[in-house]
């Protein structure tokens, strides 16, 4: 597949994601105007039934006591606040028919809530001890300070501490959708998310392959081909010539066994069969003989290594097989992606309990960004259409699985002369 068709496929699914959220919060906004809507029409509608349902009581009360002749003059029902209304009847009021009255014609129009009420006392000129009615009938002092309003004489109010619970009755519908459009939002992200760490994992998946089709292409037609020309029997009258081809086999093969190596390790890695073997090392000497033994290698031989442990000579519990490929790891990646002469700075320090092993390298670095990738399988730092370092993404996956099967820490960070710094935090 073409680089263009990559970076097309790339952009297409960022506008899906894009329009996908734009969709997303569109609806949440749809949604929550809607609610919003609904419950200002559900404030209306309880303050007309409240005021409908008051105005029914105080006829009921005029009509008691045979002067609904001024029901038309005077103004039955007062908003004094948002849940508080004053009833004005003109007449002296007989508490009990107050009470079964409200109580009557509340439920009658669909307000079966508590409320609170109080009557004004004109001798007093004051409000009576108001009483509380439950929702289910049950009477109880009450705590409101109800208003005066000095232009009547005769009146009672009445309060509804808490209208949530008709609210919530008539929004339920829309509470039961707005839950379920949460839900299959979550979901719909949910598959999301999961289409595009397949999509990248694919791509993982097909660079690791690639890769390793590589590795394993190169070494095997470099036998072959050497293999062909050692069974020419003309081969024998030049003996140089049949050793470097021998020779080129011997390298090859150990590069192929290699690479089978780990892609064997990575196999025994994923099911987490890493069984340690600690023993008690010294740092300094384990460190140096690793050193010496990277330097024979073909990247060791480019790099210069230095090492300082400030006087340090620690001991530490370790399994000397994964921790000295570990450090090589390291290493090797410090030689490869370096664009000028590779120099590794190995140093140890003590904070506390803890020993900092910092392997500090002069090489192109790793963005921020991609830090926390690095020590992910098959994962490798993009360079672009740029691939002229081979390998499959699997060394610092391996480091990170030892880190870890030995209880230690690893961090990246910026070498500020150039380069990175891997530091190990190893307990004492």
């Amino acid at each position: 597949m073409s680089a263009v068709s990559l970076i097309m496929k790339s952009k297409a699914l960022k506008y899906i994601i894009l329009l996908a959220t734009i969709s997303i919060i569109g609806v949440f906004l749809i949604q929550f105007a809607f609610i919003r809507y609904s419950y200002r029409l559900s404030e209306n509608q309880f303050t007309e039934s409240a005021s409908v349902a008051l105005k029914e009581v105080a006829w009921q009360i005029m009509l008691a006591t045979g002067t609904t002749a001024n029901f038309d003059n005077i103004t039955p029902v007062e908003i004094i606040a948002e849940n508080s209304y004053l009833v004005n009847v003109g007449v002296a009021i007989d508490e009990d028919l107050l009470r079964n009255n409200l109580i009557e014609q509340l439920k009658k129009h669909d307000i079966y809530y508590s409320f609170e009420y109080a009557i004004f006392n004109p001798q007093e000129e004051q409000m009576e001890q108001g009483t509380l009615i439950t929702s289910s009938d049950e009477e109880k002092p009450s705590a409101f300070n109800f208003p005066v309003n000095e232009a009547y004489a005769n009146y009672f109010a009445v309060h509804f501490p808490d209208q949530s619970a008709y609210f919530n009755s008539k929004l339920s519908m829309w509470y039961f959708l707005t839950g379920l459009l949460v839900l299959v939002l979550f979901f719909f992200g949910y598959t999301l998310s999961v289409i595009i760490r397949q999509r990248q994992l694919s791509e993982v998946q097909k660079n690791f392959i690639n890769n390793l089709t590589h590795e394993l292409k190169t070494p095997i037609s470099s036998i072959a081909l050497s293999a062909k020309i050692i069974n020419d029997e003309k081969i024998l009258k030049n003996p140089k010539r049949l050793f470097e081809y021998a020779q080129i086999i011997q390298d090859q093969n150990s590069r192929l066994s290699k690479n089978v190596e780990k892609v064997l390790n990575l196999a025994s890695l994923e099911k987490n069969r890493i069984f340690l073997k600690k023993e008690k090392i010294d740092l300094y000497e384990f460190l140096t003989e690793t050193c010496n033994s990277f330097k024979h290698s073909g990247n060791g031989q480019k790099a210069t290594l230095e090492i300082d442990f400030q006087n340090l000579t620690p001991q530490i519990d370790a399994d000397k097989f994964h921790f000295s490929n570990l450090l090589i790891n390291i290493l090797e990646n410090a030689v490869k992606y370096c664009e000028q002469k590779p120099h590794i700075q190995i140093k140890l320090t003590k904070h506390k309990n803890t020993l900092h092993l910092s392997l500090n390298d002069n090489g192109i670095g790793i963005p921020r960004e991609y830090r926390k990738k690095i020590f992910k399988k098959f994962y490798r730092v993009p360079t672009g259409n740029v691939h002229n370092v081979k390998g499959f993404g699997l060394g610092l996956d391996y480091v990170y699985k030892i880190v870890k099967a030995h209880n230690w820490k690893i961090k990246v960070m910026d070498n500020p002369p150039g380069g990175s710094i891997f530091t190990l935090y190893i307990p004492e």
